[in-house]
């Protein structure tokens, strides 16, 4: 489990495919405090250390994985945003992130808001995701308040510390991000869903 607030950001120094695998190494400021086994979200997505070389490790992410994430997209020298798994006796800044993203977005507009940026995501609503006004959501791993809500986009107000400290500097309109939905709110709609049927 992690909370959207990004610790550091890595760079893609190889992949190598395997099968339907892909295994990425990633260079990080945090890889000396990781070890084998360890989850780390990458972009909102959580995978699993195998392998640790110097400053350097290697998680692999599976055919899933590449299907509904922008993993699979990541080319080398690619900056990524890392997160490792919440300790239960620390405060949860951000909110409850499990690190499995429910589907991909795309930026359509980055605006200057005198000081921060507004950018606005669009994604298909066929899926049946939802954001509410005011609700979280997590953009490639971070935790962010959505304003402007509507059936198919929205869009998130992002401040200079979090745009200097995590990969939305790098972002352009017609990027591919990726998205987890807040889990409340999943089981909420889930559960409404349900009632209809009773």
């Amino acid at each position: 489990m992690f909370t959207g607030i990004i610790e550091d950001l890595g760079v893609v120094k190889d992949l190598q495919h395997q099968e339907e695998n892909l295994h990425l190494t990633i260079k990080s400021n945090i890889t000396p405090e990781l070890k084998i086994d360890q989850s780390v979200s990458h972009n909102g997505v959580c995978l699993t250390v195998v392998n640790i070389q110097d400053n350097e490790y290697t998680v692999t992410a599976i055919r899933e994985t590449l299907e509904k994430s922008n993993i699979g997209d990541l080319k080398v020298d690619t900056i990524v945003n890392l997160e490792r798994a919440m300790k239960m006796n620390a405060r949860l800044d951000g909110h409850i992130v499990q690190g499995h993203v429910d589907q991909t977005a795309v930026c359509t507009a980055i605006e200057n808001d005198k000081g921060s940026w507004i950018f606005t995501f669009e994604y298909d609503k066929t899926l049946n995701n939802i954001t509410i006004e005011k609700g979280s959501i997590t953009v490639n791993g971070v935790s962010l308040t959505v304003v402007n809500s509507k059936d198919h986009s929205f869009s998130v107000a992002i401040i200079p510390y979090t745009y200097d400290n995590t990969n939305f500097y790098k972002l352009k309109k017609g990027d591919v991000v990726n998205l987890e939905f807040d889990v409340i709110g999943k089981y909420v709609k889930k559960l409404f869903s349900l009632s209809h049927f009773n």
